[in-house]
């Protein structure tokens, strides 16, 4: 079931920036998993890149959505902030 957003879309909402970062997150981890695959794949099927190349390729992205992982979760609203507005 895809996540949706229910009420208005309000960019000075906390929760509402909240899930923004989520869905870029859940992007960027789903284009990273499609080409990262699809290169490895490619590889495998004998067009190598220069050698050493792909694995620093997939290192260096990784460690960005690794980050981008971190962001998301150190900039989560207050759970008490988001009841007392409900």
């Amino acid at each position: 079931m895809p996540i949706r957003w229910y009420g208005p879309a309000d960019p000075n909402d906390p929760t509402y920036r909240h899930f923004e970062r989520i869905v870029n997150l859940c992007l960027h981890g789903g284009v990273f998993a499609a080409v990262n695959s699809g290169a490895w794949f490619l590889q495998q099927m004998r067009q190598p890149l220069p050698e050493g190349t792909l694995p620093w390729i997939t290192g260096t992205w990784f460690s960005l959505l690794a980050i981008q992982l971190v962001v998301v979760i150190a900039r989560r609203p207050n759970t008490d902030a988001t009841e007392t507005n409900v």
